[in-house]
């Protein structure tokens, strides 16, 4: 067990599924103490119940990333819970892959809603405790599709992700010191993300794409590198992808 992660309160949105889910588990197992965040409660639920089964501790609260009351809430609950908070992994997002001129424009308003200002809200919540505290990380969920436009189909999601990296850059240089920013930029990840689309056609081709997605294990075991470093030490940013992906 690393006493670094075991000592830890970590908070993670869009738990209830896929990477949150895989993150919640493998953290837990560490030791951390993991308060879970997600609309669906119930899958939450299950998830703490199977964390104490194990001898873990977990909460569940059920949370909106769109929201930032309810993000407050989250960090609000995780404190009342465990004292502090150690570690917030903004996870929550969604990908709806279409072509530019199906003007899907409530799905590129969500996307900018969940991706964005989901990350916002976690940060708004979350920046005041650290500072109180001295101590605090920051763990953002970007994409290789951040790194590199992924068109045609995902201009909007990409531009999502590409808002994500900025936005931790500039946390990182105005925060750093006691507080860390990590962002982590994964490839074709095995979850539900890839269910986010409405457009058939892409939808279509987004699952013989995903067919070399690697586990959501994967982004977890990395998101515990990230965590278990020195707090002298900040990760900036890891991309993982399958070996079989191109870009």
């Amino acid at each position: 067990m690393s006493n670094n992660i075991s000592t830890k309160v970590v908070v993670i949105t869009g738990a209830s599924s896929g990477l949150g889910e895989a993150t919640a588990r493998h953290l837990a197992s560490l030791g951390a103490k993991v308060v879970l965040g997600a609309r669906r409660v119930e899958r939450l639920q299950g998830l703490v119940a199977e964390i104490e089964a194990a001898g873990g501790e977990a909460l569940a609260i059920a949370t909106d990333v769109t929201s930032a009351s309810q993000v407050a809430a989250l960090i609000d609950g995780a404190v009342q819970r465990f004292g502090r908070v150690d570690v917030l992994v903004n996870n929550a997002g969604l990908m709806a892959i279409a072509p530019m001129d199906e003007v899907k424009v409530d799905e590129w308003s969500r996307m900018f809603d969940i991706n964005v200002m989901g990350v916002l809200h976690g940060v708004a919540s979350a920046l005041p405790l650290f500072r109180k505290q001295g101590s605090g990380h920051f763990i953002n969920i970007a994409s290789v599709a951040g790194i590199k436009v992924f068109s045609p189909g995902g201009t909007v999601y990409s531009a999502t992700k590409f808002a994500v990296r900025a936005i931790s850059e500039g946390l990182r240089h105005e925060v750093g010191g006691s507080i860390r920013t990590t962002v982590i930029s994964p490839g074709a990840v095995d979850s539900e993300l890839k269910l986010g689309s409405s457009h058939e056609e892409s939808s279509q081709a987004l699952g013989e794409f995903y067919k070399m997605a690697i586990p959501a294990e994967s982004v977890a075991r990395a998101i515990a590198y990230a965590i278990e470093q020195p707090a002298d030490v900040d990760i900036s940013e890891v991309v993982l992808r399958p070996t079989l992906q191109d870009f």
